[in-house]
C-alpha cells in the first residue's frame, strides 16, 4: 500500500496536488517535501512506531508531514489548536516523540521525551494498534463537556479505503476545499479522498464565509462541504450573492443537525445545487449517504463498510474503519462492538433516518423533555429570527429551564423580542417548551468544529 501511494504520487507528476493560500503545488513537489520531512524527522531521532504531534492549519508542510509519518509507519496526532492543557493530555496518553509545528514560519521541532521519559515506554500506543507495520492517527474529541477524549485509529486502514479507488484521469479536474478542520475526521477524509485520487485540496488561510466563497469563485469549486450553521453564516453575511458560486454542484451538510427550517432557506439560496446530508463520527469515520431529497432531513447510510442499528432511538455504528480504542476513556462500545453515538433519531419504514438532537443535549423541564433542534426549527420560522441556539439551564424548582440565544433580523428590542417570541410560540409548542431567558446576541457562537455551542458555564449563575 505504501508503494501504491508513492507510485501514484509520482505518476501524477505536475498534475496540482494543493493550492497552498494560493499557491499552486505539484504532486512532484510534495513528493519531494514528504522525502525532506522524513529525513529531518529522522535526523530528530523519530523511530518507526513512535508518536508525533503535528501542530497547525492545512499547509504543504503539514500535509507532507502527515504522509511521512504514514510512510514510516508513526503514530500521528494532528492538532490545530494546542493549548497546554491539550499538550498536557497528549503526553499522558499518547507519550510523544516530538511536536512538529507548522506555519508561516516554516517548520520547527519540539522533542517532547524528556516531559514522560520516566513515566512510560513510548512504544505503547502503537502496541494498541496490534500491528508493527500498521501506521495510527489519534484525534481529539471537541471536549466540550470535559477533557478531549483521545481517539486511536489504524491509519493504515484509513488509506486503504481510499487506495482502492481508483486514480482520477488528468482531463478531469478535480478540486476540493478543505472547509472541514485538519484535526478532524471529516477534514482528514477529504484530505485523503482527494489526494489519493489524483485530485486538488485547495487550502484556506482562514475560514471566514467571505474567504470560502472567494476561492469557490476562483477555483471553480463544485462540491461545498459545511456545517448547517456555517451555511447559515454564509447566507446572513449575504455572501453567496457577492461572490459568484455558480460552479457549486453539490453542498453536503454535516456535523450537527440541520433544521427543517434552515434546510428550506439553503435551498432558496443556492437554486439548481444538490444538497446532500453527511455522516460520521470521529470513532467510527464518514459514512456514505443517501439523501431522501435535497429538501428532505431524511437520509440513508448506504455505505458497505458500516451497519448502523438504532437502540431505544439511539443510533449505534459499527464500521470497517472504526477506531481502536480511548486512550483516556472507557469505549462507548457495546459488548458486540457497536458504537452508540448519542444521536437520537427517528427512523422511517423505508430506512431513511432524521437526526433529532444529541441525547445528552435534551433538556429537562420537570420531566417534560425537549430537544433543542425542535424549537430552533421552530423559531427560525419566524421573520424576526435570523439565527438560534437554545440550550438548558439548572433551575432549582424544575430541574432545567429553556434557554435561548437569538440574532435578531433587523433592530429589535429585548422587550420587544421576548413579546414577539412568546406570541410566536403560543400554540405551536407546549407552554414548557416557551424559553424562560431568551438573550439578543450579535452571532451564535460556533466552535472550531463549525457546531453550535449549547454549553453554557454555571458559574454566577443567577
Amino acid at each position: 500500500m505504501r508503494e501504491e501511494l508513492i507510485s501514484r504520487f509520482e505518476g501524477f507528476g505536475t498534475r496540482t496536488a494543493l493550492y497552498d493560500h494560493g499557491t499552486a503545488v505539484s504532486y512532484a513537489e510534495l513528493s519531494r517535501r514528504i522525502t525532506d520531512v522524513r529525513d529531518r524527522l529522522a535526523g530528530q531521532g523519530v523511530k518507526p512506531q513512535e508518536t508525533v504531534v503535528v501542530n497547525g492549519e492545512y499547509s504543504l508542510d503539514s500535509v507532507a508531514t502527515l504522509f511521512a509519518l504514514f510512510l514510516d509507519r508513526n503514530v500521528v496526532v494532528p492538532v490545530v489548536t494546542l493549548t497546554g492543557t491539550t499538550l498536557d493530555t497528549l503526553v499522558e496518553h499518547c507519550r510523544p516523540a516530538l511536536l512538529v509545528r507548522t506555519g508561516e514560519a516554516g517548520v520547527a521541532f519540539e522533542d517532547l521525551r524528556d516531559r514522560w521519559a520516566a513515566a512510560a515506554d513510548g512504544g505503547a500506543v502503537h502496541d494498541r494498534l496490534g500491528d508493527p507495520d500498521t501506521a495510527g492517527l489519534v484525534l481529539l474529541s471537541s471536549g466540550s463537556t470535559g477533557a478531549p477524549k483521545v481517539i486511536l485509529h489504524s491509519l493504515d486502514t484509513l488509506v486503504a479505503e481510499k487506495i482502492a479507488k481508483r486514480p482520477r484521469r488528468s482531463d478531469k479536474p478535480f478540486n476540493i476545499l478543505m472547509v472541514l478542520m485538519f484535526d478532524h475526521i471529516g477534514g482528514i477524509n477529504s484530505l485523503l479522498s482527494t489526494l489519493i485520487v489524483g485530485g486538488t485540496a485547495v487550502l484556506p488561510a482562514q475560514r471566514t464565509p467571505d474567504e470560502i466563497c472567494a476561492l469557490i469563485e476562483r477555483h471553480r469549486i463544485m462540491v461545498l462541504p459545511a456545517s448547517p450553521t456555517y451555511l447559515n453564516l454564509i447566507m446572513v453575511g449575504d455572501y453567496h450573492r457577492k461572490h459568484d458560486l455558480s460552479s457549486l454542484r453539490m453542498i453536503t451538510y454535516g456535523t450537527e443537525p440541520m433544521t427543517d427550517e434552515l434546510l428550506q432557506r439553503v435551498n432558496l439560496a443556492f437554486p439548481g445545487v444538490r444538497l446532500l446530508q453527511t455522516f460520521g463520527t470521529s470513532e467510527t469515520g464518514i459514512a456514505t449517504t443517501t439523501s431522501e431529497s435535497s429538501n428532505s432531513t431524511y437520509f440513508k447510510i448506504s455505505d458497505a463498510g458500516m451497519e448502523y442499528r438504532v437502540v431505544d432511538g439511539e443510533l449505534q455504528l459499527r464500521s470497517r474503519t472504526q477506531f481502536r480504542c480511548y486512550l483516556n476513556y472507557d469505549d462507548a462500545l457495546t459488548e458486540d462492538r457497536w458504537f452508540r453515538t448519542g444521536d437520537l433519531v427517528e427512523e422511517a419504514a423505508d430506512g431513511y433516518l432524521r437526526i433529532k438532537g444529541r441525547a445528552k443535549e435534551v433538556i429537562n423541564v420537570g420531566g417534560e423533555k425537549l430537544l433543542p433542534l425542535e424549537l430552533e426549527s421552530i423559531l427560525l420560522g419566524s421573520p424576526l429570527v435570523e439565527d438560534c441556539v437554545v440550550y438548558g439551564r439548572p433551575n432549582a424548582i424544575t430541574g432545567q429551564s429553556v434557554c435561548v440565544d437569538i440574532r435578531p433580523s433587523g433592530d429589535v428590542t429585548r422587550a420587544a423580542l421576548r413579546k414577539h417570541v412568546a406570541e410566536f410560540l403560543a400554540g405551536r409548542v407546549e407552554p414548557f417548551k416557551i424559553p424562560s431567558k431568551i438573550n439578543v446576541v450579535e452571532s451564535i457562537a460556533m466552535s472550531d468544529r463549525m457546531k453550535k455551542v449549547r454549553s453554557r458555564p454555571v458559574a454566577g449563575e443567577a
